[in-house]
């Protein structure tokens, strides 16, 4: 199978390289990396994770036990005043380094074009692709992630902003929702989603006022309504600060996507964000504080529930191309009527980049980190605790050497 698929891909860039006049474009992102644990049992990493509604979010920095990357190829070219962009991206992922078997599975797959004489500013597109994404980098995750098979029409002009409408369907028998998922879907649904960017509100600010209808297309499947409000500020020769409000109802999730399919229509959950980001001199870095809450899900079987996190990863160049990296972060998440669950983890990697700043990349990265936890959050764990190693433990130190790249 993946050999199959390497070999589609092979094919389909050569396709796009042998059309004349046309450019071919590609970009791309990995992770990859040795690592192991104290006394030498199986590498450890350390996560609170989903419980927070943040998406199976983590304090990356040497605290991800896998392979994965993205490599994508585009054809881009302009024929009789439309512009256009075909894509595709293949992706690659081990749950461990090289022990067990990895999967691979096209990403996206669609084509986009813009210049059409009914509405010549408008982009257009039809396929599958990752769309409207904003993340937090620290931890991995995607507060708005509309991705999905679908069609839209975006960058329409509306009162100083730009307007996209997009619909998304999943089907019976194809993968899982949620832009993640693998495998036979047993909850299809349909998606239409509401996109404002770019709207100016103050100075140096903007806001970014995302909607999302949803619905389950099964025996069980429940209506969903969500609005995501996320508020961009340049702050002056220093960096930037962005906020996010979110709430989400019944079958749609709180990053513009369909959340559980299946959930109550009453369901309801929201966080609120903060993070910023800054570069001054050698001193770089990235913070975050959260806060999420969410009602009891009487047809999955979750309690009320409320959490939060706050953390942060710094960098201080020592020369252009040495630097020294910290990343820290406490979690916790309370179930009503349950003991709260609390991790705290730090993590040291002395770094080489291509340059002093904190998105200078790629880094190669050598690093050692611990972490505490309590029983509550090992027993939420399941069998294997907080570590998935079972051993019982409620505190760890893990080391180990990272390469990152983006292109």
């Amino acid at each position: 199978m993946k050999k199959t698929l390497a070999l589609s891909a092979i094919a389909m860039a050569a396709g796009m390289a042998a059309t004349s006049a046309h450019a071919l474009d590609y970009d791309g992102y990995f992770r990859a990396g040795p690592g192991a644990t104290k006394k030498g049992t199986a590498r450890a990493c350390y996560n609170l994770g989903g419980a927070l509604g943040i998406g199976g979010g983590h304090y990356r920095l040497g605290n991800e036990c896998d392979f994965y990357g993205e490599f994508g190829l585009a054809q881009t070219g302009t024929v009789d005043g439309v512009t256009f962009k075909g894509k595709i991206m293949v992706n690659e992922y081990n749950g461990g380094t090289d022990a067990g078997g990895s999967s691979s599975a096209f990403e996206q797959m669609y084509v986009e074009a813009k210049g059409f004489d009914i509405s010549p500013d408008t982009n257009f597109w039809i396929g599958k692709r990752f769309y409207g994404r904003a993340d937090i980098h620290i931890l991995d995750t995607f507060f708005v992630k509309m991705d999905g098979v679908g069609a839209g029409a975006d960058n329409i002009a509306v009162g100083g902003g730009k307007l996209g409408i997009a619909y998304f369907g999943s089907d019976n028998g194809s993968g899982g929702l949620g832009g993640g998922g693998t495998g036979l879907s047993t909850t299809p649904a349909q998606r239409l989603n509401f996109d404002l960017t770019a709207l100016p509100v103050n100075p140096g600010g903007t806001l970014r006022v995302t909607g999302t209808l949803t619905r389950g297309n099964f025996s069980g499947g429940t209506n969903g309504v969500g609005i995501s409000l996320q508020h961009d500020q340049d702050v002056q020769g220093l960096g930037s600060n962005r906020v996010w409000l979110q709430y989400a109802q019944g079958s749609a999730g709180l990053d513009a996507n369909v959340g559980r399919a299946n959930a109550d229509s009453g369901f309801k959950q929201w966080r609120l964000i903060e993070t910023f980001n800054w570069q001054s001199g050698p001193f770089g870095g990235q913070a975050l504080a959260l806060f999420t809450s969410q009602d009891k899900d009487v047809v999955n079987g979750t309690a009320k529930q409320t959490g939060g996190t706050v953390g942060g990863r710094i960098s201080y160049a020592l020369t252009k191309n040495f630097k020294m990296v910290a990343e820290a972060g406490y979690m916790q998440n309370k179930p009503q009527g349950g003991e709260t669950q609390k991790l705290t983890k730090l993590t040291i990697a002395p770094t080489l980049s291509t340059g002093p700043g904190y998105w200078n990349r790629p880094e190669l990265r050598a690093y050692i980190t611990t972490a505490k936890w309590n029983s509550a959050a090992n027993a939420a764990g399941g069998l294997g605790g907080l570590t998935g190693i079972g051993d019982g433990k409620t505190s760890g130190t893990s080391y180990g050497f990272q390469a990152e790249i983006w292109w």
